[in-house]
């Protein structure tokens, strides 16, 4: 912990360092570079949320296929595991990319519980380059993530493609942009760390079950089904399914991409009004 603290207080004099050799890109990718230090010492959470999406899917591929058997996409004589993992595939992703909504929080967090987030302050970073580095590694740490489940869980439990690749990844970045905006809201209405926590863990189960990426949106209960457009997971499962369930192209998937894209939207528009840098932010006891 001693090292970790001792890299976080370097933040202020490299950014300020940074500042006087250069402008915003160098003040930004400086701050981001620390937190690329921390993620590097500690990085287990990335490793659970990577590897856990990857059992799941294994163990759950032929279940998968049984259950879309009752919605009808299922095609005749097909092998139910690789159906399975058509919808598996994306499904978990969807799920597990929730658990690291809160991650731009908790670096926050993370500064004010270590008293470096006023010298950050102080430094020469305005406030929005403060953010932006902020965002940098949780970004990264999200994109990583989903490139592992998407093309490597499609490799590993041979998910067929037949849809367009580009489509597939134009699914995959929107929902990554989504993701990030959320993290900023969610950032800028929790006080303390255990609400973000809370909220960041029960939220990505909540919107992943209403989205259907634990079980097709077909199969929830009306009640269920009527409110699950109003979750951005319910698009990204409409977009990746059309694309791997229904062989779609970058046409079939404009809609679900555009919907995500106003979630986006909608998401930093409550950040951006509601965050204050001056702020006092409870971290962990």
């Amino acid at each position: 912990m001693t090292s970790i603290t001792s890299t976080a207080e370097t933040s202020a004099t490299e950014t300020k360092a940074a500042g006087e050799r250069g402008g915003a890109w160098n003040r930004i990718m400086a701050l981001a570079s620390i937190d690329l230090r921390i993620l590097k010492h500690d990085p287990a959470f990335l490793i659970v949320f990577t590897v856990m999406p990857l059992l799941f899917m294994g163990f759950n591929r032929e279940v998968m296929g049984s259950a879309l058997l009752v919605t009808g996409d299922v095609p005749p004589g097909a092998d139910l595991i690789e159906v399975g993992a058509r919808f598996l595939v994306p499904g978990s992703t969807v799920l597990f990319s929730g658990f690291l909504v809160g991650n731009i929080g908790f670096g926050v967090f993370r500064e004010h519980g270590w008293g470096t987030w006023e010298r950050l302050r102080a430094s020469v970073l305005s406030p929005m380059e403060l953010m932006l580095g902020k965002a940098v590694v949780p970004a990264l740490t999200s994109a990583f993530q989903l490139t592992v489940l998407l093309g490597g869980g499609a490799v590993l439990f041979d998910m067929g493609l037949d849809g367009s690749v580009v489509a597939y990844a134009l699914v995959a970045l929107a929902l990554l942009v989504t993701q990030v905006s959320l993290g900023f809201m969610l950032l800028s209405l929790c006080r303390s760390v255990m609400q973000l926590n809370a909220i960041t863990n029960a939220g990505a189960m909540l919107l992943g079950g209403l989205g259907g990426a634990l079980t097709p949106v077909e199969m929830l209960p009306g009640w269920a089904q009527a409110v699950a457009p109003a979750a951005p997971t319910y698009w990204a499962m409409e977009g990746f399914r059309a694309v791997t369930m229904e062989n779609g192209g970058i046409a079939d998937v404009a809609r679900p991409v555009a919907v995500m894209l106003a979630f986006t939207a909608a998401f930093l528009v409550v950040a951006v009004n509601r965050f204050q840098v001056e702020d006092t932010k409870v971290s962990w006891a």
